[in-house]
């Protein structure tokens, strides 16, 4: 099973990425891992990318197609992908669909986490992290326990890029360029869109119930 999960900066895809990666034996492959490991590893994919990264180009298509093939064309994890950040447009969506053809796999559902620009303003603004122990709070959906000696108030830290200002402008440019790759795949039928607004544990069950769904008629 190849699935794609799309959801927008404070929208909890990671926290539901590894749980479907834990439940159903999944591998995640993010683009963003992907380019780091490669500038990190020196390799000479890794060496052209750290270049235009470093002249402020952006990286290609092509560049992150071949990236993604090296997993999709690895019989380790034929049909046990989960693609997170991929695709990100059109013509990355139809890329993807000729990967997966070429080596008979394709991509059998299609995550939305839908949650509105009120609560994903309260997810990044209100978001600290322990600099003791590192555990991530939000002031108003998790926040710290009161007399805690590791994450007390004087420990929590707030990451410079969590303000107001940017998680709306987060928010509405992924909205604006990932409606075209929503649109694409509402035609194949394999969209289904989750509520990202309960709590983790019922996005959870709502997620599971998709994938056995699936898992009935694979």
């Amino acid at each position: 099973m190849n699935i794609v999960i799309f959801g927008p900066p404070g929208a909890g895809k990671g926290t539901q990425s590894n749980f479907i990666v834990k439940k159903y034996k999944l591998y995640q492959l993010s683009t963003g891992e992907l380019l780091r490991s490669e500038i990190k590893n020196k390799t000479n994919l890794g060496l052209k990318i750290s270049s235009l990264m470093n002249s402020g180009k952006l990286v290609s298509d092509q560049v992150v197609s071949d990236l993604i093939e090296k997993f999709i064309y690895n019989k380790d994890f034929k049909n046990r992908l989960i693609f997170d950040g991929y695709p990100r447009n059109k013509s990355q969506a139809e890329n993807l669909n000729f990967l997966l053809n070429k080596y008979d796999q394709k991509i059998d559902l299609v995550l939305k986490l839908s949650v509105s620009l009120d609560v994903i303003k309260k997810r990044i603004s209100g978001r600290s992290v322990c600099s003791i122990c590192g555990k991530i709070y939000n002031e108003f959906f998790n926040p710290a326990p009161i007399n805690a000696e590791c994450c007390a108030s004087k420990f929590l830290q707030k990451r410079s890029d969590d303000t107001l200002e940017i998680a709306v402008t987060r928010y509405q440019t992924y909205e604006r360029n990932i409606k075209p790759v929503i649109d694409f795949y509402k035609e194949t039928n394999l969209l289904k869109v989750v509520n990202g607004e309960t709590s983790i544990t019922e996005i959870n069950s709502e997620i599971s119930g998709l994938i056995e769904g699936i898992k009935g008629w694979l």
